[in-house]
């Protein structure tokens, strides 16, 4: 079916909201079992895991093998909330804004990773550069797809000159 048949809610019974609840399609197995040692991001992790995809959702997988990399979705489940609005990230010594970080202690802490995709068998899927604490709740997963991903930049903040390799 095309996307503009699928149907939605009708926009005129659109009425605000304030909770969203998300059911876990799955589970990461990583090494990191504490905080200590962790990569600060993905793409500064060579580790190894497996996504744990949960039966219900084995059958959205499919296809998935013709992909190299992943976005991830996840949730940061032992962040205790509520979270300062502001902290001071790994990278520098000041106090920044939540929404210019990317720490986990997050109003809705919620993570992202892209992840190199090794195998896949039925629902397991074995990843690299995994930066996530063990038994994590996968959210969803999308292709990585650079020709829509990718952008060309012009600023990066407080991250200009700050970008190092760290673990946490």
């Amino acid at each position: 079916m095309e996307i503009t048949k699928k149907e939605i809610l009708s926009l005129k019974e659109r009425k605000p909201i304030n909770e969203v609840c998300f059911k876990p399609i799955g589970i990461i197995r990583s090494p990191f079992k504490t905080l200590k040692g962790i990569p600060i991001q993905s793409s500064m992790s060579e580790s190894e895991g497996t996504i744990e995809i949960f039966p219900e959702y084995q059958d959205g997988l499919r296809d998935l093998d013709g992909f190299s990399h992943i976005f991830c979705l996840y949730f940061f489940d032992m962040v205790k909330q509520p979270v300062p609005l502001q902290s001071k990230p790994f990278l520098v010594d000041e106090k920044k804004g939540v929404f210019a970080t990317r720490t986990p202690f997050r109003p809705n802490p919620i993570g992202i990773s892209i992840l190199q995709i090794l195998s896949q068998l039925d629902n397991i899927i074995h990843v690299r550069n995994v930066d996530m604490l063990d038994k994590t709740y996968i959210l969803d997963i999308k292709p990585y797809v650079p020709e829509f991903d990718c952008r060309s930049i012009e600023r990066i903040g407080w991250l200009q000159d700050n970008i190092r390799r760290k673990l946490s």
